[in-house]
């Protein structure tokens, strides 16, 4: 068949001539080439709706040999000749043979007049060459030849299976595994090929070639007994068959990947939306929470007993216990989940996540401020307030002390005041009279420092705001209306005495006498007991000890007390005495005083009962405050040990998230070993937190040990928390950028000096003008002009920068670049900002016009998609998800049912409204 060989120039032609020109004339190989070629060009002409059933008479006219071109070519090729009459034929053919030389074939020893003929050697020539021209010059595997790359691909996909082995397109192909490999390698679930044996060829054969048949759209080119007949199959035959195979499978090969490629995507974004909605609950949640408390935090109404605004800081300290820490966990939990999906949004080249107005994180940090700005001032008032009621009940029982003292004082002297006796009394009785009336007024004017004290504490009690001061007003009012009648009878009952004076001359020298040392004596007495039985408060060490000091220094008084008392008691032994031995007409008792040795006796022993209890009470509270000094000792010592440690964990946080020690893995490791040892302190915290409630129990309120309160280490610790999870978070999101774009550990390092080098405060953030200047160090162009120019400008840090690299930093550009690494306009860049600008610009993502011509795949170049093409090439859940969001499309090709994958790619990637 040497004759009929087409003489292409190319490669996949030299090998096979020297045998072809022999075993040609086998009638086998020539059997296997009629059923091969027959079956492969009527796999092409059906699409026309025609086939042939002879291959050299079937030619002979011209006709479908010019159809079988058109289809595979998809050309038109020149209006053939209808007639009958043999030169009619010869025209067409030559068509034919003129369309393959135009793709570049060179036809040898093949003329139309043999195929006219019916030569069955010169057609099946012609049909060989159409097929390597067509169907098989095409596979190209590593920039091999056409057959070599056919024959690289069926080794590569038949490479796994170890009773295959691919070395040629003849005796290769002979036991049927390598067709039964191909169809499992693509699709294993149409051959059980564990069950398959390699000693059973004509099974294997029949039954790769019947799989293709009915699910591959391959016709069965030949038949298995030929193959297994044959010592040696045509290898034109079998590399005309498996190139149906390759053909087949790289079909499906392009749809898997389009599908794949829009599989990923629409992962990214459908997880992206879960996250959307967990940061939109959660947000939401945590606002609501905070919108709740706050209300309650302001709520400054007071109780009015000391139990009830107890019971008060109770539930305050519950809810900094129990309440409050959850919320912190989920405040910068939610922190972390938006920065972790800004990231993913930047990484998938999606436009950022702006959520629902009012839960921005700046809202809810603003939010937070404001709860904790109210949390701060509720527990102040508290505290006040304990201290106002503990005022107020000590006042008030000191109040109702005096009043009660007075009120039993005043009892009766209206009505001595208002007595008539001196209109009928002798003059011995005047007398006594009016010096009983003197001495009745020492003793008032003795009582008036009562009397304002009782109204200055009633005062107060106002002041304070004592929920029983109308009670406290009113009986304050009444001592005043009577000590105000009191005066005005006092000076009445004078006029009247000393209008009767000059009556009467005769007076009691020692009564007068008696009456004049009893009654301060007495004043002093009630005095005495009235501040032996006094409440005290005190709160420190030194304020007991004043009170104690204060107590022996007026026991020190009691001997020089107790000769007056005698001395008292002797002038009333005198006055018995003259009495006696004058007899003397006693009428009742003394005139001038009330008061009797009697009750001298009486209150000097309950004087003398008072100081041992007053003793005893001093003692008591002098332990107790020894005890609060002891809680405050312990407190400040653990607090002074607790805040240094928690500031300098925050120095050696931030040291650690700006230096460049090792990799970003190294980085997070000893992070995470420095977040471990942290929460390893809580119990320290915990046990802090326990001497702090001791110490509020025992009303401490003050304390000089240390200037660390509890409050200063909870909000510490809090930040402590808070910073080590949010830089933790932050190393992730750069080792994800990295990992993600491409970026080298030297590219990171470098990024991060350069970050440093302008980071001059070392706040982690970088102003405009400390950017820009940081992106010119690093080469990067910012002009407007493509021009880079030099030129004499401003001599701070930026300028000098921008004038030593050369380049010009125009405001346009530059302002673009802002609006992408700060976004929320807040001024300043952050590091992972930073990070993801400078990977965005070398690394390259999916993006819009990707996908929508990995959905053109899918959709068989046409300009829509349907349901059913989605449903078939996608999973489920995602095929539903495109429905759902596809938009009909409209255009003048378009079909019942026909979706725009056009404007769903762009909506993708924020280019359009999905």
């Amino acid at each position: 068949m040497d004759h009929y060989d087409s003489q292409q120039t190319n490669d996949y032609m030299q090998p096979e001539e020297d045998w072809d020109r022999d075993l040609l004339l086998d009638p086998a190989w020539e059997k296997q080439q009629r059923k091969t070629f027959t079956a492969w060009c009527n796999s092409h002409l059906r699409k026309a709706g025609t086939q042939i059933e002879n291959i050299e008479e079937d030619f002979r006219d011209g006709l479908k040999l010019m159809l079988l071109l058109e289809v595979i070519s998809g050309e038109r090729l020149a209006k053939p000749e209808r007639g009958k009459m043999r030169v009619h034929k010869i025209s067409n053919v030559n068509k034919a043979l003129d369309f393959i030389a135009s793709k570049g074939v060179k036809l040898v020893s093949i003329g139309a007049e043999e195929i006219v003929d019916g030569n069955v050697k010169m057609t099946l020539g012609m049909i060989w060459t159409i097929i390597l021209r067509f169907a098989i010059q095409d596979i190209s595997v590593e920039e091999t030849s056409a057959k070599e790359g056919l024959l690289l691909w069926c080794q590569r996909k038949t490479a796994p299976y170890k009773n295959v082995n691919i070395q040629n397109f003849h005796i290769s192909w002979k036991d049927g595994l390598g067709f039964c490999a191909l169809i499992h390698r693509h699709r294993p679930e149409l051959i059980d090929y564990g069950k398959l044996r390699k000693d059973d060829p004509l099974t294997n054969l029949n039954t790769a070639f019947d799989v293709a048949e009915k699910y591959l759209d391959i016709p069965k080119m030949l038949d298995a007994e030929d193959i297994v007949g044959t010592a040696r199959p045509d290898e034109k035959a079998i590399m005309t068959y498996v190139s149906s195979f390759y053909h087949a499978f790289s079909g499906a090969q392009k749809a898997e990947t389009a599908a794949n490629r829009i599989c990923k995507v629409l992962a990214v974004n459908q997880e992206n939306e879960q996250l959307m909605e967990d940061y939109e609950k959660l947000a939401s949640d945590l606002l609501e929470w905070i919108r709740r408390t706050i209300p309650w935090l302001e709520n400054r109404v007071p109780e009015n007993t000391m139990h009830a605004m107890q019971q008060k800081l109770e539930d305050f300290r519950d809810y900094r216990r129990l309440h409050k820490p959850p919320k912190v966990q989920e405040k910068c939990q939610l922190e972390i989940n938006f920065n972790t999906l800004q990231t993913k949004l930047r990484l998938s080249n999606r436009p950022a996540f702006m959520p629902s107005e009012g839960r921005m994180v700046s809202d809810i940090n603003n939010a937070w401020g404001c709860l904790e700005q109210a949390e701060k001032g509720y527990e102040e008032w508290l505290l006040n307030e304990i201290r106002r009621l503990e005022r107020l009940d000590h006042l008030a029982e000191k109040f109702r002390q005096k009043a009660s003292i007075h009120e039993a004082w005043t009892d009766g002297k209206e009505a001595m005041l208002r007595q008539k006796d001196y209109e009928t009394a002798t003059l011995s009785e005047i007398k006594a009279l009016l010096k009983k009336h003197e001495a009745f007024e020492s003793d008032l004017a003795a009582h008036q420092d009562r009397v304002e004290q009782i109204a200055a504490i009633a005062q107060e009690l106002n002041e304070l705001d004592y929920y029983d001061s109308p009670s406290v007003n009113a009986r304050c009012q009444k001592i005043c209306d009577q000590w105000d009648n009191l005066g005005a009878l006092t000076q009445k009952r004078r006029e009247a005495l000393e209008r009767t004076e000059k009556l009467l001359e005769t007076i009691d020298q020692l009564y007068l006498e008696y009456a004049k040392r009893a009654a301060p004596f007495n004043n002093w007495m009630e005095g005495a007991m009235e501040d032996l039985q006094d409440t005290f408060i005190v709160h420190t060490i030194e304020e007991i000890q004043g009170l104690t000091t204060a107590h022996e220094q007026f026991k020190a008084t009691l001997p020089d007390a107790d000769k007056e008392r005698l001395a008292i008691l002797g002038i009333h032994n005198e006055v018995s005495k003259i009495v006696q031995t004058y007899h003397v007409n006693m009428a009742g008792t003394n005139p001038y005083t009330t008061i009797t040795p009697q009750e001298i006796n009486g209150k000097w022993d309950h004087v003398r009962q008072l100081v041992p209890r007053r003793d005893q009470a001093l003692t008591e509270e002098h332990a107790r405050q020894q005890h609060n000094e002891r809680l405050r000792k312990q407190f400040g010592a653990q607090a002074n040990v607790i805040g240094p440690w928690i500031q300098t964990k925050m120095e050696e946080i931030g040291r650690i998230s700006i230096e460049m020690h090792g990799t970003l893995e190294d980085q997070l490791s000893h992070l995470r070993q420095y977040e471990k040892s942290i929460v390893n302190y809580k119990p320290k915290i915990d046990q802090l937190e326990g001497d702090h409630q001791l110490i509020q129990e025992a009303l401490i309120f003050d304390n000089k040990h240390t200037n660390y309160t509890m409050e200063h280490i909870r909000v510490g610790w809090e930040q402590l928390l808070t910073t080590i999870a949010r830089t933790i978070n932050e190393v992730e999101n750069q080792i994800l950028t990295r990992d993600a774009k491409g970026i080298s550990q030297e590219q990171m390092n470098e990024f991060r000096a350069s970050f440093n080098h302008f980071d001059r405060d070392h706040s982690g953030t970088l102003g405009p003008e400390e950017f820009k200047a940081c992106l010119i160090s690093l080469g990067y162009d910012i002009g407007n002009d493509p021009q880079k120019k030099t030129g004499m400008m401003d001599t701070d840090d930026f300028r000098a920068c921008l004038i030593s690299m050369g380049y010009n930093m125009g405001e346009a550009e530059f302002a673009r670049i802002m609006s992408i690494v700060d976004p929320n306009r807040l001024g300043v860049v952050t590091f992972q900002a930073f990070i993801d600008f400078m990977s965005r610009e070398t690394a390259d993502t999916d993006t819009a016009d990707q996908v929508m011509a990995s959905f053109k795949i899918l959709a068989g170049d046409k300009n829509y998609i349907t349901g059913d093409e989605l449903r078939r090439e996608l999973p489920p859940d995602q095929a539903e998800y495109c429905i759902a969001r596809m938009a009909p499309y409209n255009g003048p090709d378009s079909v019942p049912g026909a979706l725009d994958y056009m404007s769903f790619s762009t909506a993708l990637y924020g280019e359009s409204d999905l």
